[in-house]
């Protein structure tokens, strides 16, 4: 048991890790701080959306297809939340138009995540986030919903998601 507990604690750190690189990665290279937050969070937002197409696929290769939108985001919050972080989302709301709000109160990847002026760390967060906002409109999109996502980070480790179907 104790060697799986310190397996999980690799694999974790190792996320942290790849993902942190891969936002500073993509921030290179341009000529002001808003110019690189935006290329990055597109790159980050597209590379998530990617691995959230492969994993939606291979989560629901064996499942009957969803009857609505409600099943498909009551799937992210359980099944596909589970998947990547081991937990279900904390908060499902809705609007009944087609908006539905995500909140995980303790969102993994941000549970490590300072900067060196507090008020930073929620612009931090926000550029971190394009990788998950990512993974749920590319299982969205696998699961054959046009959708955006867009996160809100108030306080760290606090992360909101708005998903709108299209």
């Amino acid at each position: 048991m104790a060697d799986t507990t310190q397996q999980r604690f690799v694999c974790d750190s190792a996320i942290d890790f790849l993902l942190m690189e891969a936002v500073s990665l993509m921030q290179e290279g341009f000529d002001s701080i808003e110019e690189e937050r935006d290329a990055a969070y597109l790159r980050m937002e597209q590379l998530g959306h990617r691995v959230g197409m492969g994993l939606a696929e291979r989560a629901t290769r064996d499942r009957p297809r969803f009857a609505d939108n409600l099943e498909i985001v009551k799937f992210i919050c359980k099944d596909f939340w589970l998947l990547l972080f081991n937990k279900q989302i904390d908060n499902l709301k809705t609007n009944h138009r087609g908006v539905y709000v995500l909140t995980d109160s303790s969102f993994k990847w941000f549970s490590r995540m300072s900067a060196d002026i507090a008020a930073e760390t929620p612009q931090l967060a926000l550029v971190h986030s394009a990788f998950p906002c990512g993974l749920i409109r590319g299982a969205l999109s696998s699961l054959g919903v046009s959708s955006s996502v867009v996160a809100e980070v108030a306080a760290v480790p606090q992360c909101t998601f708005q998903i709108k179907f299209r």
